[in-house]
């Protein structure tokens, strides 16, 4: 089976195909880190790492490059006003972002560079485009000649001239192009400088990361990885800086994940309508943020809401509800049967996980195929198989959930928080029907049925499972 992945540049989904066999190299724009990171950006991290999990469940070693922007001018403007230095604000912000990731259970990048730490590659490639007639100096800034690119904008499909038309941009004499972007910024009073050829300064945001792929990757990667509003002119600008002194294509694949969404609008700070991932993990578990976005396209727009969040919870129930123990009953008639349908769905179920996340990494379809394999293992648990039997099921389930990040481990030794509540009812029903209460028994059968839970009554009283 071959994997196919959308390019945002050809806007089709294509063939994956890596520079050197069995290897990709990825790299994926990380935080400016100035303030507390939000779901939105754990929603790139957590596709990613979805990602990356997959290729290398498929073979693959992945060379995962993240970076921290940790000059810029809203981290000055932060750090001012707490009466800090910059840099420190950044790595108390750095840190704080690294745990989240272990909190999230998101793999660590290979590499993590940083702005601050990468000068000398920044200047030497800023020297380098002015060298090459792609950059110039005004007055100890350095801008890129977008004019002197000729396909500038292929990425966002955009023509150069309508940008112009288009743009809302404030008049600088010193540009030759209103939409040429700055590679170097001259250094103002109070502001981290470094030296360079054009006087003390720092750099601008899109040439870090062309600096460091080239660095830690090389001239061309796999994947270029991000949020879809990086696509211009963020993404956009490093195909012009990268491309025009390497002469090749910069990366293979351009691949980017929609935006989190809360009452319609994109998650932002600057709009100030978003929760924080310590807000989020003060209560909910981390793979419920996890289920939210593989339960949807990793292009697409996610909408966050308690609705969602709902619907998550109880498809993470679902999952563990297969993790139960065996009950074996050797004289159940269908018991040979049900085995014999856990082993097929096995096989459908591993077939169909492949399938769906080969074409475009489509999460949401490999969890149906794994809610199909929960289903037929609370069936044959119900039918009496065996504890071997079923534990292989269970062993595939936890190898594909594992495989999209997700931690299954039943807690408080196989009772969550929504089993606890279903036991409780439980108890509950079967005191009413000591009672004889008999409208309200069906009333809390036919209620759990609409949530997807069966309750089934024998002689030794009454379980339940995940329909």
């Amino acid at each position: 089976m071959t994997i196919r992945v959308f390019n945002t540049l050809t806007r089709k989904k294509e063939d994956f195909e890596t520079i050197n066999p069995n290897e990709v190299r990825m790299y994926v724009c990380g935080p400016t880190v100035y303030a507390p990171a939000h779901i939105g950006h754990a929603m790139s991290a957590l596709v990613f790492d979805i990602i990356r999990r997959y290729l290398e469940y498929r073979g693959y070693n992945v060379i995962h490059v993240m970076n921290y922007t940790d000059v810029e001018d809203k981290i000055i403007q932060r750090a001012n006003e707490e009466g800090i230095e910059p840099i420190a604000l950044a790595e108390r912000y750095i840190e704080e972002f690294r745990d989240h990731l272990d909190d999230l259970n998101i793999l660590q990048a290979s590499v993590n560079p940083r702005a601050t730490e990468e000068m000398g590659q920044i200047i030497q490639m800023v020297s380098d485009l002015i060298d090459e007639g792609y950059a110039y100096q005004a007055q100890g800034d350095v801008y890129f000649r977008v004019s002197k690119d000729e396909d500038y904008g292929k990425l966002s499909h955009r023509n150069l001239e309508d940008m112009k038309a288009g743009a809302r941009i404030e008049i600088d004499n010193r540009k030759e192009n209103p939409m040429d972007f700055a590679l170097w910024k001259a250094a103002k009073p109070g502001e981290p400088a470094w030296e360079s050829p054009w006087g003390k300064g720092r750099p601008g945001w899109h040439i870090e990361c062309s600096a460091m792929n080239l660095t830690h990757l090389g001239e061309q990667i796999d994947i270029h990885g991000g949020g879809n509003d990086l696509i211009f002119p963020h993404h956009e600008n490093e195909i012009a800086q990268t491309e025009s002194l390497t002469k090749k294509p910069f990366a293979r694949y351009w691949v980017h994940n929609g935006m989190l969404q809360l009452s319609g609008e994109k998650m932002s700070k600057s709009i100030g309508n978003l929760i924080t991932i310590s807000e989020f993990l003060s209560k909910y578990e981390s793979d419920i943020l996890r289920m939210m976005i593989l339960n949807s396209s990793y292009r697409n727009p996610l909408t966050y809401n308690d609705e969602v969040v709902t619907q998550s919870r109880r498809a993470l129930e679902r999952l563990r509800s297969a993790l139960r123990p065996a009950q074996p009953d050797p004289s159940q008639p269908s018991m040979q049967e049900a085995n014999k349908n856990l082993k097929k769905q096995m096989q459908v179920t591993k077939e169909g996980f492949l399938k769906t996340m080969d074409d475009d990494f489509n999460s949401a379809g490999a969890l149906g195929n794994l809610f199909d394999l929960v289903r037929v293992i609370n069936q044959a648990r119900a039918d009496g198989v065996d504890q071997a039997s079923l534990e292989s099921a269970q062993d595939l389930l936890l190898e594909l959930t594992g495989t999209l990040g997700l931690r299954l481990q039943i807690q408080d030794k196989g009772k969550t928080e929504s089993s606890q509540l279903v036991e409780l009812l439980i108890e509950v029903r079967n005191e009413l029907r000591s009672r004889k209460l008999w409208d309200l028994t069906d009333l809390i059968r036919d209620r759990l049925n609409e949530m997807d839970i069966l309750l089934e009554d024998n002689k030794e009283g009454t379980t339940w499972r995940w329909k």
